[in-house]
């Protein structure tokens, strides 16, 4: 492991890291923010941020002003890459495919399957990852962990949480992907890493999963009303009559005026923080 930066932010420190993941079987970067409870030695619950398509670690770390409430709440932020990458992983010269677009499952499909593993990394790999990280630094985490993201990323937050029970304890989106089996971006992703068969699709579609979740976590979820991608990719009502039907708690808000971007994340990032910290410091 390797600290690429390390840089002072809101009494604590904000930190990128590069290590060599046996799980992508390539070098991948996180982000990694101290709160100034950590650097006082408390341990600190830890939230994960799953970024969108295109993205590094470096557009929430640089863009979502979340260390500041993070450093108020006493939580760790950890932010991971949104895909493996490097010369010898497979691509695609879409921005909706491959590096940069790993959708968080692992891929079956040639020639994704020997890299794309982004579920596992992040379910399994990376919480070891970042305990080495904090050990080293003579820091801990609690064994508590909220998990949230955008577009891509909040899908993969949802679909994680809702196929791994207990594993998190709290979880958000902002503007995501809820039915990525009925959406362009999902069905493309999907076909290329998953197969062509639909029903397997199902298993990474939180629309799909909220049916038979076997955990009620409740779903907070932001949505701009000026999103581009609001009608023809994202389908929050999907995910509404979903958690309707089955009985499952969801926070939806439309926001009005807010698009995709970050302006919109940051906007509603301090009660994102504080809807994890309420569960998270419990």
């Amino acid at each position: 492991m390797k600290r690429l930066e390390h840089r002072a932010s809101f009494g604590g420190w904000q930190q990128v890291w590069t290590h060599a993941s046996t799980t992508l079987n390539c070098p991948m970067n996180l982000g990694l923010y101290l709160p100034p409870a950590a650097l006082a030695g408390q341990a600190c619950p830890v939230l994960y941020w799953l970024s969108g398509l295109t993205c590094t670690e470096q557009n929430f770390i640089t863009k979502a002003g979340a260390q500041q409430f993070a450093a108020q709440h006493g939580l760790i932020l950890v932010a991971p890459d949104t895909s493996p990458r490097g010369d010898g992983v497979a691509n695609d010269a879409a921005y909706d495919l491959g590096q940069g677009a790993g959708f968080y499952l692992n891929a079956t499909q040639a020639p994704w399957a020997p890299h794309f593993r982004m579920e596992d990394y992040v379910v399994h790999e990376l919480p070891q990852v970042v305990s080495a990280l904090l050990a080293e630094q003579g820091h801990q985490a609690t064994a508590r962990r909220g998990i949230f993201g955008h577009s891509m990323g909040g899908h993969g937050a949802l679909t994680l949480a809702l196929r791994h029970p207990g594993v998190y304890h709290s979880v958000s989106a902002f503007s995501p992907i809820v039915a990525p089996s009925q959406v362009p971006w999902g069905e493309k992703a999907f076909a290329a890493y998953l197969g062509e068969d639909r029903s397997a699709w199902l298993a990474h579609d939180a629309v799909a999963l909220i049916a038979n979740a076997t955990e009620r976590l409740p779903l907070l979820v932001d949505q701009g009303d000026a999103d581009e991608f609001l009608q023809g990719q994202l389908k929050p009502e999907l995910l509404q009559a979903a958690c309707q039907q089955a009985g499952h708690p969801l926070t939806l808000r439309l926001q009005p005026g807010y698009d995709h971007s970050y302006y919109f994340i940051a906007s509603f990032m301090a009660e994102h923080i504080a809807h994890h910290a309420a569960a998270l410091n419990a």
